[in-house]
Parts: structure tokens; C-alpha cells; sequence
């Protein structure tokens, strides 16, 4: 089945016409800057001084109060979103993989950008920057953008987010959004690379994927594990005491992934890869307080 078919342009257009502005909720800040006269939208006024613009003036008040002020306005700058997605091997465990969600849900966050006027670069990473999606505007790049994301596959060794964003945030551009879209199993700590695009002021939102069975494997007995990664395999004895400990571990990962959003203000999505991406899509919108 394709990954983008023409019911999933369906829904990409679905979902971007419940939310104009899902990207002015919490995922992304509000971008205003304030300015006397032409703008989009007021927001108040200000004394007249000596030289500023008559045009400017609100005479209505002057009418009615004889005082000289003038009009300020917001006006919404577009807007610089960098989806940062996972490629590494062991995005494609689990039923469907996680490569293909997360393919999904960067697809539907760049359609949602890319309507709302806003400019769009991808970011395909592993241990390195495997691929680049260079930064675009405009809802009709959406079909190249898909082709380029189509093309994508796993590869590359154990993921180094800290590596990755070394070199995103080297390079010469407008800061912005990076949505950071990965299951975040980092041998080196995700913190290295989430720490920096913080430092370097980029406003942060990690969307987690992470298989069923992941969260709660049922292998019992003598088995042979493999990195899906590095490919190095181990003969190991699980019994349920592992088995428990294993589980307790991978709730921990969970439990300081949320504890480190909060404490630093990061945007934080967790999910498990069952859920479809317009039920993600729509469950996100409803945090953002873009849907009710």
C-alpha cells in the first residue's frame, strides 16, 4: 500500500482545514512584531510624538477625547519550521514500522506549514545528516515534498542526535521551530542534541514514536538478540524478573523524556506507532487548543 495515496492527501487537506493555525497553538509560538500603521491586525495605541506620520493618527478618538494617538498594529512574520526526522535502523521496528508514522506525521506538519504560508526544511538524520529537504514555501511544493520523503529509507549506525544538530545549527539560517521526530533511542542521550537546538534558540517539539512491543516485549526463554543498529547480537536467558526490569527501564526513558519537556519548556508528543497519523494529527491540535 502506498504511503501517500490519494486518501492521505485527503486527509492532509482535512486536517489543515479544521486547523488553519494549528502552528500558532503550542507547537509554535506566536511570531508578531509590532509597528505603527499598515499591519494585519491592532493592538493599541501609543502618544503621538513630534514627526510620526498623520496617517497614522486615530481620529475617531481625537473626535471624541482631543487626544493625538496613534495606531499600532501586529504584524505575523512567516514563520521557519525545521522537521528534523529519524532515518536510523531502528525506526523501522514494529507494525506498521516507525519509519513510516513518522514519514506521515512530517508530511502532515510540512502540508499544514506549507498552507499557512509558512517555509518548511526536512531534515533526514541518523548517525549524521543523511538527506536534506532544502527550506520551501508554498502548498504546491507539497508533491515534491512527498516524493522526497517517499525516497527515504532507513540506514546509517547507532543515531547521534548530538552530532546531527552540531551541523544543523552550524549552518547559516534563520532560527525557527525544530520538531524533532525519532523514537529518541540515542545510545549518546538525546539531551546533547535537544541542549543545543535550546541553546541555540530554536524553539523544540519532539514527537516520540515507539512500537507496542517495545513498551511491553513478551519474550521469555533462550533468544538471540540483535542490535538493530550496530547489528551486534547477544544469546541471553530473559525470564519474567527481566522481562519486568526490562519494562521498568523503558517506563523510566518515558518518565524522564516528559520530566525533561517540562523543566525546559521543550513541546513534547508520545505515542505508540498503532495510532493513525490524522488521530495523532487531530489529538495534537486538541493540546494546542486548536481543536475543542
Amino acid at each position: 500500500m502506498p504511503l501517500f495515496d490519494s486518501d492521505f492527501l485527503k486527509k492532509l487537506e482535512y486536517l489543515s482545514l479544521v486547523s488553519r493555525r494549528l502552528f500558532r497553538g503550542s507547537l509554535l509560538a506566536q511570531r508578531r512584531t509590532m509597528q505603527t500603521g499598515g499591519g494585519i491586525e491592532f493592538a493599541d495605541h501609543r502618544d503621538y510624538s513630534h514627526g510620526d506620520d498623520f496617517r497614522y493618527l486615530d481620529w475617531n478618538v481625537f473626535a471624541r477625547h482631543g487626544e493625538l494617538l496613534l495606531k499600532r498594529f501586529q504584524e505575523e512574520e512567516d514563520l521557519h519550521v525545521y522537521l528534523l526526522l529519524d532515518c536510523s535502523r531502528s525506526m523501522a521496528f514494529g507494525s506498521p514500522p516507525k519509519i513510516d508514522l513518522a514519514r506521515q506525521i512530517v508530511a502532515s506538519l510540512a502540508y499544514i506549514a506549507l498552507a499557512d504560508l509558512d517555509r518548511v526544511a526536512v531534515i533526514a538524520f541518523a548517525d549524521d545528516i543523511v538527506a536534506d529537504f532544502p527550506l520551501t514555501r508554498g502548498k504546491d511544493r507539497i508533491l515534491t515534498l512527498l516524493k522526497f520523503l517517499e525516497g527515504l529509507d532507513v540506514q546509517g549506525a547507532d543515531t547521534d542526535l548530538g552530532r546531527v544538530v552540531t551541523a544543523f545549527t552550524q549552518r547559516t539560517q534563520r532560527r525557527g521551530l525544530a520538531v524533532v521526530v525519532s523514537d529518541l533511542f540515542d545510545p549518546h542521550g538525546y539531551e546533547r542534541g535537544f541542549d543545543l537546538l535550546r541553546h541555540r534558540s530554536y524553539e523544540l517539539h519532539a514527537v516520540q514514536l515507539h512500537d507496542r512491543l517495545e513498551a511491553e516485549p513478551s519474550l521469555l526463554g533462550e533468544v538471540e538478540l540483535a542490535d538493530i543498529e550496530s547489528g551486534f547480537g547477544q544469546k541471553v536467558t530473559i525470564t519474567e524478573t527481566a522481562q519486568k526490569r526490562y519494562r521498568e527501564l523503558f517506563e523510566s526513558f518515558q518518565n524522564d523524556l516528559l520530566r525533561y519537556s517540562r523543566k525546559f519548556g521543550v513541546g513534547l508528543t508520545q505515542t505508540r506507532t498503532d495510532v493513525t497519523f490524522d488521530e495523532l494529527m487531530l489529538s495534537m491540535m486538541r493540546e494546542s487548543g486548536a481543536v475543542r
